[in-house]
């Protein structure tokens, strides 16, 4: 039986994937073992799995057939320190989810953090290489590959979403 912690970052990422399967009118769903299967010291596994392999096991849900680019990571937390957002100092925990999500990331991907927090709301953050996207209509599936050296830092909360 999964940990109350557990149950509740899952029901967030099935909750992210139903929303985006009734926005987009495909398939999104969430990943079997949320990521962990390429992630962190099992990202060599990469080399040997097909392009569909990968997608199953990057990140916390498996994009629909039009964003082979998408690469999402979910999280649902009780609280975060949002005042520490304006201090030059890195945020700890922000810090690990932008790492998890940028470890299975490839060049030319559309890595995205979806986050939740229990009374305050839903945020995204995506990479400042996107942030011309256009608010009103997602391109995340078509999105080009960035300019090579360009930063693969996240801008923290750009937008709040209504998942």
């Amino acid at each position: 039986m999964p940990s109350p912690q557990k149950a509740k970052g899952s029901g967030w990422e099935r909750d992210t994937a139903r929303f985006l399967s009734g926005l987009y009118g495909e398939s999104f769903i969430r990943a079997p073992g949320s990521g962990a299967y390429v992630g962190g010291s099992n990202k060599a596994r990469m080399e040997v799995l097909h392009e569909g392999q990968i997608r199953a096991f990057k990140g916390d849900i498996v994009p629909g057939q039009s964003f082979p680019k998408l690469n999402a990571e979910c999280k649902f937390y009780k609280a975060f320190p949002f005042h520490r957002l304006l201090q030059p100092e890195p945020i700890p925990m922000l810090e690990e989810w932008i790492s998890q999500l940028m470890d299975v990331s490839e060049a030319d991907d559309f890595n995205i953090l979806i986050m939740k927090f229990n009374q305050v709301g839903k945020f995204i953050a995506i990479e400042s290489r996107h942030e011309s996207i256009n608010k009103t209509t997602s391109t995340i599936g078509r999105t080009p590959q960035a300019p090579t050296g360009e930063s693969q830092t996240l801008k923290n909360f750009s937008q709040e979403i209504q998942i």
